[in-house]
């Protein structure tokens, strides 16, 4: 066999749906868990093509240095003429939403207010400055963690000042504007490949801001039942908005992702996330007419060489 899908990532918690997806398509594929090991820089990587699905939220697992670990590993592929999926300068996106942010407006798309504070010295006077209310959030996030609603700045400034005040791990806290849902939901667009996917519904009436879409995300209810779903698909999505979508993805290198987006209260459509190792939720697989984890396997296994991929039917 001359070749594999090598998935680079550092939460094996992720992987089962994409290794059942591969299976089922009749792809070679082998893990590169990015929580600690070695590369030899002289030494030619194996034959294959190869998926980065490093995480902006490694922090939260004990793998910050995934990130950096990533950083060198994409790259040493890259010198070596690889096929890498979402590769160097994609996990520089996924890792900094200034960066999201600052692509979306340069392609033309709207993007919320946001402010970016360097350290905490400027962080309240800046605050004070954007007025309230707003929201703060990491710079380098991920499943909506360090997202917070502010309606007082006397608030704000104090938890700044406090014990609770949690910085982003690279420093960079965003405040940002609050944007109101006509109705309390917003909306993911997954795509692979350049290609439209499907949409999802994710339903924010609760207030939270953690929507990670994964079956390894899902909380059980209070009485320790599972709650209704929150995430469903969605099928009138504006297809101007995906085809400018799909420009932003070719533009930037991007193979894989999910982009939210959010309809005001006052008529914009705001997108305020581009999520380059977007999980799929199994709800909206079991009724989606196209699989995420099928249509990712399908395409990086036609990436391979023809005698390394059995591809079924």
């Amino acid at each position: 066999m001359s070749g594999k899908v090598y998935v680079i990532h550092e939460n094996s918690q992720w992987i089962p749906p994409f290794a059942a997806a591969f299976e089922a398509e009749g792809v070679p594929f082998e893990e590169w868990l990015l929580t600690d090991g070695s590369i030899d820089l002289a030494v030619e990587p194996p034959e294959g093509v190869f998926w980065s699905r490093l995480s902006a939220s490694a922090h939260t697992r004990d793998h910050a240095h995934s990130k950096e670990f990533g950083r060198a590993v994409l790259r040493w592929l890259a010198s070596w003429g690889r096929t890498v999926i979402n590769g160097a300068d994609v996990l520089e996106l996924e890792v900094s939403k200034v960066a999201q942010h600052a692509a979306l407006r340069h392609a033309g798309i709207d993007v919320p207010r946001t402010v970016a504070v360097f350290g905490t010295d400027d962080l309240v006077a800046k605050a004070r400055e954007f007025g309230a209310p707003f929201i703060s959030k990491h710079n380098q996030g991920g499943k909506g963690l360090g997202v917070r609603r502010w309606d007082s700045l006397a608030e704000f400034a104090a938890w700044v000042d406090g014990p609770d005040f949690e910085p982003s791990p690279d420093g960079i806290t965003l405040l940002q504007e609050l944007l109101v849902a006509q109705t309390p939901f917003i909306t993911r667009a997954e795509f692979v490949a350049g290609d439209f996917v499907y949409a999802v519904r994710v339903d924010t009436s609760a207030g939270s801001f953690e929507l990670c879409p994964a079956e390894a995300c899902a909380i059980p209810g209070a009485d320790g039942v599972e709650p209704e779903p929150l995430f469903r698909r969605r099928d009138d999505v504006d297809p101007a908005l995906i085809d400018r979508y799909l420009a932003f993805l070719a533009a930037e290198g991007v193979g894989i992702a999910g982009i939210e987006f959010i309809e005001t209260r006052d008529g914009r459509t705001v997108t305020y996330d581009v999520n380059t190792n977007t999980n799929y939720n199994p709800d909206v697989e079991a009724t989606a007419p196209r699989s995420g984890p099928r249509e990712i396997a399908r395409w990086l296994g036609s990436l391979l060489p023809k005698e390394a991929v059995g591809l079924r039917g």
